[in-house]
């Protein structure tokens, strides 16, 4: 990857050999493998078995859980925060678990549609809990630095299944978000 990062170097007309730019390639190949490093692991390596009988029928939520990722369009970062919801059918998962499944995805070349989709279906497959609920909102420096230039603009999706598929849910899923905001 080193020996590529130097041809994209020249390309755009700088001098790999430049003393500020020797150690760049190993840096951006170490940068562009950590970045993508949600394509080697899966979602059961990730829970490790950190599911749990308990028979709790109330929502459980992990709001603001923070996503960097990479726009698969332009390899430019796109950041924001993505909430996880779900209603527990007779097993919870580790409360950290969410957030590592959210990293996982979020460590692959992405769209935030897709992103907020695989994190819902994995934790429904998963869990199989009566219902799951994703939302996100980011900002895409693809926006914001080339394209329409429009900083501040931001992106919210989401996604729900099972339960959530019900509005009465939804809006209480929604509620308890903005629950404790200042």
């Amino acid at each position: 990857m080193c020996g590529a990062v130097k041809i994209l170097l020249e390309c755009i007309g700088e001098d790999p050999n430049r003393e500020g730019l020797l150690g760049t390639p190993s840096r951006f190949s170490e940068t562009l493998l950590f970045l993508a490093s949600g394509y080697q692991c899966n979602v059961e390596q990730v829970v490790n078995d950190a599911l749990f009988r308990e028979e709790y029928r109330g929502m459980i939520i992990v709001k603001d859980i923070e996503i960097y990722t990479l726009c698969e369009h332009h390899l430019l970062p796109f950041t924001g925060k993505m909430s996880i919801g779900y209603v527990p059918s007779g097993t919870v998962i580790g409360l950290s678990k969410l957030p590592r499944i959210a990293e996982m995805f979020s460590r692959r070349l992405q769209i935030q549609e897709r992103l907020t989709r695989e994190v819902a279906h994995a934790v429904m497959k998963i869990l199989n809990p009566q219902g799951v609920a994703v939302l996100m909102a980011s900002s895409h420096l693809c926006m914001e630095m080339r394209g329409v230039r429009k900083t501040g603009a931001s992106t919210v999706t989401s996604e729900f299944l099972g339960c959530f598929e019900s509005s009465e849910i939804r809006n209480e899923f929604h509620a308890r978000l903005q629950a404790n905001k200042t």
